[in-house]
């Protein structure tokens, strides 16, 4: 697989992850209002070399793997800002992430991201399926995936950083995608 590439939407450019992107999202990311629903693998407090042990131990070996795909999140209007990160996961049940600066949110940002890693996911990496697990109470997110045409098929609980919660897993596949985009 060829390396990750940089994607355009109306508003944004997503550009594949690096290194040099740690202290930026150790700015934007280190905010209860960011972590809360996330797994409880993200550590919180959120250490002060948090984001830089991430992408070097954790992110960028798995993108060098061909296992992980991300990518920041950036205005087309203020490029050198980052405003958070998409990506997409080979793992089971558990296919694509995301987070969003606080300031970012509410604008319709993240749903126009998500279109475009799904097609990624769909068309270039040629998966059958999409699924996505997430905390129930997470509104933002849950309203993100109905938007995107998924549907809820599961639910059980699960540890995140703000505590146990009831977590719910969204589906789409391949077929139900392009259909919508037809």
């Amino acid at each position: 697989m060829e390396d990750t590439p940089t994607l355009y939407t109306e508003r944004l450019i997503l550009r594949p992850l690096q290194l040099a992107d740690a202290e930026a999202i150790q700015q934007q990311f280190a905010h209860w209002q960011v972590v809360r629903y996330l797994n409880a693998a993200v550590p919180w407090p959120y250490p002060e070399d948090g984001a830089l042990s991430y992408l070097r131990d954790i992110a960028l070996p798995a993108i060098a793997r061909g296992e992980e795909w991300h990518w920041t999140i950036r205005l087309q209007s203020a490029p050198e800002q980052l405003l958070g990160n998409i990506s997409l996961m080979d793992q089971a049940d558990n296919h694509r992430g995301f987070w969003l600066a606080p300031a970012a949110q509410g604008q319709g940002l993240m749903t126009e991201a998500c279109a475009a890693v799904t097609r990624y996911w769909f068309e270039t990496l040629g998966r059958p399926l999409m699924r996505v697990p997430k905390a129930a109470p997470n509104i933002g997110s849950r309203r993100i995936s109905e938007r995107t045409g998924m549907r809820l098929i599961g639910t059980d609980e699960d540890d995140f950083v703000g505590g146990r919660f009831p977590r719910e897993l969204w589906e789409i596949t391949r077929e139900e995608w392009l259909q919508q985009q037809s």
